[in-house]
């Protein structure tokens, strides 16, 4: 059984929408240095051993851990609905 993200993990600078543009999401993300999946990877405590409803609950509690612990700002919590609005610097 294949599970579906409920959130996701973006930048607040990144245009895209991870959910619905994610080639170009992950291009932008790259480009400018975030590396944001890498980052969630290192905050989540999975593992292989764990059952597919744990290793999601996993993500979504390092997601939170990230947005939580973010003094610059720059990480958003997002979902399939979510609406990004870009920053100034990207209009």
């Amino acid at each position: 059984m294949e599970t579906v993200a409920k959130h996701m993990l973006t930048t607040a600078d990144n245009p895209w929408h991870p959910f619905t543009h994610w080639d170009d999401w992950w291009a932008y993300d790259t480009q400018a240095g975030h590396h944001t999946n890498a980052y969630l990877a290192r905050v989540s405590k999975s593992s292989d051993d764990l059952s597919d409803p744990d290793q999601e609950l996993a993500n979504e509690m390092a997601i939170d851990e990230i947005v939580r612990e973010n003094p610059l700002g720059l990480y958003l919590k997002v979902n399939e609905n979510s609406v990004i609005i870009p920053t100034d610097s990207e209009m």
